[in-house]
Protein backbone atom coordinates (compact mmCIF):
# COMPACT_ATOMS: atom_id res chain seq x y z
CA UNK A 1 0.00 0.00 0.00
CA UNK A 2 1.40 3.91 -0.71
CA UNK A 3 1.10 6.30 0.91
CA UNK A 4 3.66 9.73 1.13
CA UNK A 5 4.12 10.02 4.65
CA UNK A 6 3.57 5.99 5.61
CA UNK A 7 4.46 2.77 5.10
CA UNK A 8 1.70 0.16 5.62
CA UNK A 9 2.38 -3.87 5.23
CA UNK A 10 0.50 -6.94 6.36
CA UNK A 11 2.28 -10.29 6.32
CA UNK A 12 0.83 -13.55 6.21
CA UNK A 13 0.31 -14.12 9.80
CA UNK A 14 -1.52 -11.25 10.09
CA UNK A 15 1.11 -8.38 11.40
CA UNK A 16 0.80 -5.15 10.71
CA UNK A 17 3.47 -2.52 10.47
CA UNK A 18 2.86 0.78 10.11
CA UNK A 19 5.79 2.85 9.91
CA UNK A 20 5.98 6.84 10.04
CA UNK A 21 8.11 7.46 7.03
CA UNK A 22 9.23 11.06 6.13
CA UNK A 23 12.75 10.26 8.30
CA UNK A 24 14.35 13.33 6.18
CA UNK A 25 12.08 16.35 7.87
CA UNK A 26 11.66 14.35 11.52
CA UNK A 27 8.08 12.44 10.66
CA UNK A 28 5.87 15.51 11.31
CA UNK A 29 2.37 15.54 11.38
CA UNK A 30 1.40 17.23 8.46
CA UNK A 31 -1.77 17.58 6.92
CA UNK A 32 -0.85 14.83 3.94
CA UNK A 33 0.31 12.32 6.66
CA UNK A 34 -3.09 13.38 8.96
CA UNK A 35 -4.96 12.17 5.54
CA UNK A 36 -2.58 9.19 5.07
CA UNK A 37 -3.24 8.10 8.57
CA UNK A 38 -6.60 7.82 7.99
CA UNK A 39 -6.50 6.28 5.26
CA UNK A 40 -4.28 3.71 6.53
CA UNK A 41 -6.73 2.98 9.50
CA UNK A 42 -9.55 2.92 7.87
CA UNK A 43 -8.22 -0.06 5.56
CA UNK A 44 -6.73 -1.93 8.82
CA UNK A 45 -10.18 -1.52 10.52
CA UNK A 46 -11.88 -2.96 6.98
CA UNK A 47 -9.17 -5.51 6.71
CA UNK A 48 -10.25 -8.88 8.11
CA UNK A 49 -7.18 -10.42 8.79
CA UNK A 50 -5.05 -8.09 10.71
CA UNK A 51 -4.22 -9.46 14.21
CA UNK A 52 -1.80 -7.07 15.53
CA UNK A 53 -0.43 -3.60 14.01
CA UNK A 54 3.52 -2.46 15.02
CA UNK A 55 4.04 1.01 15.23
CA UNK A 56 7.45 2.04 13.86
CA UNK A 57 9.35 5.37 12.34
CA UNK A 58 12.09 5.71 10.17
CA UNK A 59 15.21 7.87 10.29
CA UNK A 60 16.25 9.47 13.38
CA UNK A 61 13.25 10.62 15.32
CA UNK A 62 10.18 8.54 15.63
CA UNK A 63 8.79 12.25 15.18
CA UNK A 64 8.79 15.59 16.04
CA UNK A 65 5.17 16.51 16.46
CA UNK A 66 3.04 19.26 14.66
CA UNK A 67 4.44 20.48 11.68
CA UNK A 68 5.22 24.03 13.10
CA UNK A 69 6.85 25.11 9.02
CA UNK A 70 3.23 24.03 7.99
CA UNK A 71 1.35 26.33 11.01
CA UNK A 72 3.64 29.10 10.20
CA UNK A 73 2.70 29.76 6.15
CA UNK A 74 -0.92 29.38 7.31
CA UNK A 75 -1.14 31.41 10.33
CA UNK A 76 -4.18 33.75 8.99
CA UNK A 77 -6.38 30.24 8.17
CA UNK A 78 -5.45 27.84 11.12
CA UNK A 79 -8.04 27.77 13.00
CA UNK A 80 -10.18 26.19 9.98
CA UNK A 81 -7.20 24.36 8.70
CA UNK A 82 -6.88 22.83 12.08
CA UNK A 83 -10.39 21.91 11.93
CA UNK A 84 -9.52 19.79 8.57
CA UNK A 85 -6.47 18.38 9.73
CA UNK A 86 -8.25 16.71 12.89
CA UNK A 87 -10.84 15.30 11.01
CA UNK A 88 -8.98 13.18 8.60
CA UNK A 89 -6.54 12.70 11.24
CA UNK A 90 -8.50 11.58 14.51
CA UNK A 91 -11.22 9.78 12.66
CA UNK A 92 -8.23 7.69 11.73
CA UNK A 93 -7.18 6.82 15.23
CA UNK A 94 -10.54 6.08 16.31
CA UNK A 95 -11.11 3.37 13.82
CA UNK A 96 -7.38 2.27 14.90
CA UNK A 97 -8.75 2.50 18.35
CA UNK A 98 -11.85 0.27 17.60
CA UNK A 99 -9.95 -2.38 16.20
CA UNK A 100 -9.69 -6.21 17.93
CA UNK A 101 -6.08 -6.46 16.56
CA UNK A 102 -3.65 -5.08 19.47
CA UNK A 103 -1.37 -2.04 19.04
CA UNK A 104 2.58 -2.12 19.74
CA UNK A 105 4.49 0.91 19.52
CA UNK A 106 8.23 0.93 19.31
CA UNK A 107 10.03 4.34 19.85
CA UNK A 108 13.25 5.39 19.30
CA UNK A 109 14.69 8.93 19.47
CA UNK A 110 12.07 11.58 20.14
CA UNK A 111 8.61 11.59 20.22
CA UNK A 112 6.79 14.61 20.74
CA UNK A 113 3.33 16.01 20.76
CA UNK A 114 0.37 13.81 18.54
CA UNK A 115 3.27 11.37 18.20
CA UNK A 116 3.10 11.02 22.18
CA UNK A 117 -0.92 10.34 22.11
CA UNK A 118 -0.75 7.80 19.03
CA UNK A 119 1.99 6.03 21.32
CA UNK A 120 -0.18 6.57 24.48
CA UNK A 121 -2.89 4.91 22.60
CA UNK A 122 -1.17 1.50 21.84
CA UNK A 123 -1.37 -1.50 24.35
CA UNK A 124 2.43 -1.98 24.59
CA UNK A 125 4.72 0.73 24.32
CA UNK A 126 8.36 -0.44 24.06
CA UNK A 127 10.80 2.59 24.13
CA UNK A 128 14.68 2.53 23.41
CA UNK A 129 16.87 3.85 26.02
CA UNK A 130 17.88 6.85 23.84
CA UNK A 131 13.78 7.60 23.38
CA UNK A 132 12.85 10.59 24.65
CA UNK A 133 9.00 12.28 24.69
CA UNK A 134 7.26 15.58 24.88
CA UNK A 135 4.66 17.14 25.37
CA UNK A 136 5.41 19.98 23.03
CA UNK A 137 2.11 22.01 23.10
CA UNK A 138 2.32 24.74 25.19
CA UNK A 139 5.41 25.74 23.54
CA UNK A 140 3.69 26.96 21.07
CA UNK A 141 0.61 27.73 22.78
CA UNK A 142 -1.60 24.93 21.72
CA UNK A 143 -3.47 22.58 23.74
CA UNK A 144 -3.51 18.67 22.58
CA UNK A 145 -4.60 16.85 20.00
CA UNK A 146 -4.44 13.16 18.11
CA UNK A 147 -6.14 11.36 21.78
CA UNK A 148 -3.73 13.08 23.98
CA UNK A 149 -5.99 14.01 26.69
CA UNK A 150 -7.51 10.57 26.86
CA UNK A 151 -4.27 8.39 25.66
CA UNK A 152 -2.18 10.22 28.45
CA UNK A 153 -4.59 10.34 31.14
CA UNK A 154 -5.56 6.83 30.71
CA UNK A 155 -1.81 5.62 31.05
CA UNK A 156 -0.69 8.31 33.45
CA UNK A 157 -3.55 9.21 35.54
CA UNK A 158 -5.30 12.59 35.05
CA UNK A 159 -3.11 14.16 37.53
CA UNK A 160 0.29 13.21 36.02
CA UNK A 161 -0.88 13.60 32.45
CA UNK A 162 -2.33 17.33 33.25
CA UNK A 163 1.27 18.09 34.46
CA UNK A 164 3.13 16.86 31.46
CA UNK A 165 0.98 18.32 29.33
CA UNK A 166 0.79 21.90 31.39
CA UNK A 167 4.90 21.98 32.13
CA UNK A 168 5.61 20.85 28.53
CA UNK A 169 7.61 18.36 30.06
CA UNK A 170 10.39 16.28 27.96
CA UNK A 171 10.74 12.65 29.86
CA UNK A 172 13.83 10.11 29.20
CA UNK A 173 12.64 6.76 28.74
CA UNK A 174 12.78 5.54 32.34
CA UNK A 175 11.25 8.89 33.75
CA UNK A 176 7.77 7.53 30.73
CA UNK A 177 8.66 4.08 31.99
CA UNK A 178 7.63 5.29 35.66
CA UNK A 179 4.80 7.62 34.63
CA UNK A 180 3.23 4.38 32.66
CA UNK A 181 3.78 5.94 29.35
CA UNK A 182 6.05 3.56 28.55
CA UNK A 183 5.80 -0.21 29.18
CA UNK A 184 9.38 -1.43 28.69
CA UNK A 185 12.41 -0.19 27.96
CA UNK A 186 15.03 -2.11 26.56
CA UNK A 187 18.58 -1.13 24.48
CA UNK A 188 18.54 0.89 21.48
CA UNK A 189 20.20 -2.20 19.47
CA UNK A 190 17.54 -4.56 20.39
CA UNK A 191 14.13 -2.52 20.23
CA UNK A 192 13.20 -3.31 17.04
CA UNK A 193 13.63 -6.97 17.10
CA UNK A 194 12.21 -7.21 20.58
CA UNK A 195 8.83 -5.13 19.53
CA UNK A 196 8.63 -7.32 16.85
CA UNK A 197 8.95 -10.65 18.71
CA UNK A 198 6.26 -9.77 20.94
CA UNK A 199 4.05 -8.42 18.02
CA UNK A 200 4.47 -11.82 16.41
CA UNK A 201 3.02 -13.29 19.49
CA UNK A 202 0.25 -11.20 20.31
CA UNK A 203 -0.25 -11.91 16.57
CA UNK A 204 -0.89 -15.50 16.88
CA UNK A 205 -3.22 -15.13 19.92
CA UNK A 206 -7.13 -15.01 20.29
CA UNK A 207 -7.88 -11.71 17.88
CA UNK A 208 -10.84 -11.02 18.87
CA UNK A 209 -10.93 -11.85 22.72
CA UNK A 210 -8.01 -9.30 22.40
CA UNK A 211 -10.49 -7.17 20.82
CA UNK A 212 -13.05 -7.05 23.11
CA UNK A 213 -10.63 -6.80 26.26
CA UNK A 214 -9.08 -3.87 24.46
CA UNK A 215 -13.13 -2.61 24.52
CA UNK A 216 -13.95 -2.90 27.72
CA UNK A 217 -10.81 -1.57 29.36
CA UNK A 218 -11.14 1.68 27.70
CA UNK A 219 -14.62 2.52 28.73
CA UNK A 220 -14.04 0.68 32.58
CA UNK A 221 -13.65 3.87 34.37
CA UNK A 222 -16.27 5.74 32.62
CA UNK A 223 -18.94 3.25 32.92
CA UNK A 224 -21.52 2.38 35.28
CA UNK A 225 -20.81 -0.94 36.99
CA UNK A 226 -23.85 -2.49 36.17
CA UNK A 227 -23.34 -1.34 32.56
CA UNK A 228 -20.00 -2.65 32.75
CA UNK A 229 -20.94 -5.86 34.25
CA UNK A 230 -23.65 -6.58 31.45
CA UNK A 231 -20.94 -5.30 28.63
CA UNK A 232 -18.21 -8.01 30.18
CA UNK A 233 -21.44 -11.08 29.79
CA UNK A 234 -22.17 -10.25 26.41
CA UNK A 235 -18.66 -9.51 25.03
CA UNK A 236 -17.52 -13.27 27.09
CA UNK A 237 -20.60 -14.80 25.92
CA UNK A 238 -19.99 -13.58 22.13
CA UNK A 239 -16.03 -15.02 22.83
CA UNK A 240 -17.33 -18.43 24.15
CA UNK A 241 -18.99 -19.03 20.38
CA UNK A 242 -16.03 -18.19 18.51
CA UNK A 243 -13.47 -20.52 16.65
CA UNK A 244 -10.87 -19.43 18.93
CA UNK A 245 -12.83 -20.25 22.53
CA UNK A 246 -13.14 -23.69 20.81
CA UNK A 247 -9.63 -24.16 20.09
CA UNK A 248 -8.36 -22.76 23.59
CA UNK A 249 -10.53 -25.04 25.62
CA UNK A 250 -9.87 -28.50 23.73
CA UNK A 251 -6.11 -27.54 23.89
CA UNK A 252 -6.53 -26.89 27.38
CA UNK A 253 -7.97 -30.12 27.84
CA UNK A 254 -5.60 -31.84 25.27
CA UNK A 255 -2.64 -30.30 27.21
CA UNK A 256 -1.29 -28.80 23.76
CA UNK A 257 -0.64 -25.50 22.59
CA UNK A 258 -3.59 -23.46 21.15
CA UNK A 259 -3.54 -22.62 17.22
CA UNK A 260 -5.61 -19.28 17.25
CA UNK A 261 -6.90 -18.14 13.91
CA UNK A 262 -8.20 -14.95 15.07
CA UNK A 263 -11.66 -16.14 14.35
Amino acid sequence: MSYETLELTVDEGGLARLVLNQPAIGNPFNAQMCADMNHACSTLLARGDVRAVLLTANGKFFTVGGDINMFAKQLDTLPTEILQWTSTLHMGLARLKRMNAPLIASVHGICMGGGVALVGACDVVYASKSARFGAAYPQIGYSCDAGASFALASRMGIARARRFLLFNEMLTADQALTAGLADYVVDDAVLASTAEQVAKQLAMGPTRAFGEIRRLVDKALRTPMETQLEDEAQALSGCAGSFDAREGITAFVEKRAPNFKGR
